[in-house]
This record gives structure tokens, sequence and C-alpha cells, in this order.
């Protein structure tokens, strides 16, 4: 704790040598530089004086602390650091205030420091599959936090001050220990997505006024009744098959009364997801057909172009097979 990016490195540690593709990344001219897969134990200090990188990818390396010197990256938006060793946020990233995407996935983390809630700036937020028993209330001070992620962690309930994220679209809990439907939900009308995937709940309330709510995923519960939720939401779960097929029938009826006179019956429309993986590719597919682990986004209305595919989107998963790890796949593509 003494420093801001952990454990004081000895100096041979820190003068470890950058990876020998970095140069040919760092000509290609779009201030990326993915370092994932490199066995790194330790960032090279040598690596922050690139300032101008605005996206840096070390993720699944060996990482246990980062150097101080990193905050020296002060034009870096997006970072991701999951699949690391990290038992604690580094502070150094603490102080980034500029970070609007932040991946801390597959780590050792158990709780968030206090100065978590400095980065003011931050949109998306990953921390799945770690050891969290309690939601952090630092993130009620993360005014523009539009998708979180929270999955495979060990929550079992949700604090009544959740409501303070006024800014949240999409929330994921799936793999999480709740026995009970947080109810705290109910009262969040503002949600686009929803996914307690993998709990323990035998009951799901009437989800029906929350009439933003575009996806809900509650498969692999107990609950043997099919959630009920707007028309406009696509369920998948248990039953949800069954609700999407009378939804159609009776969409296909109406249409095809009120255009049957001009012969023009409109096809059924399938949502279709655009997706933007981690590496800023993009991609599309029919809702129904994309997996969980895919890393999807619904685009906001109003928003500028460059900033709605690396900003202003609401990054979203849709369902996967069981036991799909496919992250890793997502971000290397």
């Amino acid at each position: 704790m003494g420093n801001a990016g952990g454990k004081q490195r000895t100096s041979t540690e820190q003068e470890e040598e950058l990876p020998p593709d970095v140069e040919e990344q760092l000509n290609s001219g779009d201030n990326m530089l993915d370092l994932s897969f490199k066995k790194l134990k330790f960032l090279p200090t040598s690596l922050c004086r690139f300032s101008h990188l605005e996206k840096l990818y070390i993720s699944n390396n060996r990482l246990r602390e980062l150097p101080p010197e990193f905050h020296e990256l002060e034009n870096l938006r997006i970072l991701a650091l999951d699949f690391n060793k990290l038992e604690d946020v580094p502070s150094v990233v603490c102080h980034m205030g500029h970070i609007t995407r932040l991946y801390l996935g597959s780590n050792r983390l158990m709780s968030l420091p206090a100065e978590f809630r400095n980065l003011q700036n931050l949109r998306c937020l990953w921390m799945e599959n770690n050891y969290f028993q309690m939601f952090p209330k630092q993130l009620f001070d993360l005014p523009n936090l539009k998708s979180l992620q929270m999955g495979d962690n060990r929550l079992k309930t949700l604090p009544e001050d959740l409501t303070r994220m006024s800014s949240l679209r999409g929330l994921w809990l799936y793999g999480n220990r709740f026995e009970e439907f947080p109810r705290i939900l109910m009262k969040m009308e503002y949600l686009e997505i929803i996914d307690v995937d993998r709990n323990k709940i035998s009951q799901f309330p009437n989800l029906s006024h929350l009439h933003q709510l575009k996806l809900f995923s509650y498969d692999h519960n107990p609950a043997k009744v099919t959630p009920k939720v707007c028309d406009t939401c696509i369920p998948v779960g248990n039953g949800a098959e069954e609700v999407l097929a009378v939804r159609a029938q009776i969409k296909e009826e109406a249409e095809t009364a009120a255009d049957g006179a001009e012969g023009d019956v409109r096809q059924e429309c399938v949502p279709v997801i655009h997706g933007i993986l981690k590496n800023g590719n993009s991609f599309s597919g029919a809702a129904e057909e994309s997996t969980k682990n895919s890393i999807t986004a619904f685009e906001e209305p109003g928003e500028e172009e460059e900033e709605a595919e690396e900003e202003e989107v609401l990054e979203t998963e849709e369902l996967e097979g069981e036991g799909e790890e496919e992250e890793e796949d997502a971000q290397q593509s």
C-alpha cells in the first residue's frame, strides 16, 4: 500500500523488456496495445512512456500489481486487466479518472478500495468471476456507469442504495447466490438488461412494469413459472420460446388484418443485436442465436458516431451454453 502501484519491485523486475511485437503494434496508428497472453508477471515500466495510448489490453497474464509510473498513460480510456492475479485494484488505476472502460474479471478481488470513486468517467465495468460477497458501495458514486458485469461472484443480496445508480442500463448477476429475486430491481425502471441466470431463485415477481427492459435472462434457476415481462422485452430461459411464439402469432395476425387490403404483410422482425468486441471489431446477429459471453452493445440515440462505438454504448451479453468460456476468444478475435 506504500506506493501507487503496489509492492516495491526490484530494479531487475522494473527493467523487464517489452515483448518484441510492441513496436509493430505502436506503428499501426490506432493508439492500441495488446499484451495479452504474454505470461507477464510484471508490467515493464518502459511501457508507461507511451502516453498516447488510448486502449491497453494486458489480459491473461500473471500480474499482481502495476508500476507507479502507470499513471503517465494519461490518455488511456480502455484498460483490460482481466484474467490476472490481482488481489486488489491497483491504487494507480483508481486515480486515472479518464478511463471509461475497465475489465477486472477473473482475478482475486473481494472488495474495492475507497479511491475507486475517483473513476468518475467510468461507463463500463466488468468484475465477473471474482470473490465479491457484498455489492461494492463505491459504485454508487460513479455517475456515468451504464454497464456493470458482476456475474460469477458470491452475492446474495443487493443494497437499497442501488437506485442511486440512475445511469445504469445493464446489470449482470448470473452465477451468484441469490435465492430470491432482488426486489430493489423492481424500482429500477430504467434498466434495459437484467441477467440473473444460474442462481437459486424459485419464484419471480411480475416485471411487466419495467417498460425499458429489452432483455431478461433467468435461465438455470429452480423457478417453474415463466416470469412476466413487457411485450418489448426478450425473455431468455425456460418457457421463453412459448412466450415469443405467442407474441409472433399475435403480431402476424394483427398485421395481416391491418395490411390485408393492400396485400402487404410485413415480415416478423427478428431482433438484431449489434456487437462490439473488446478489441473494437464489430459483428451482428439475431439475438436468439448469440451466446452469453459475446460482448454486445445497444447503441444509445443521440450520440456521435465515434463515441457510440467506444464510450456511449451499453455493453451487453447474450445467453451462452452452460459452461462456455468465450471471453478470451472474443478479446483475441
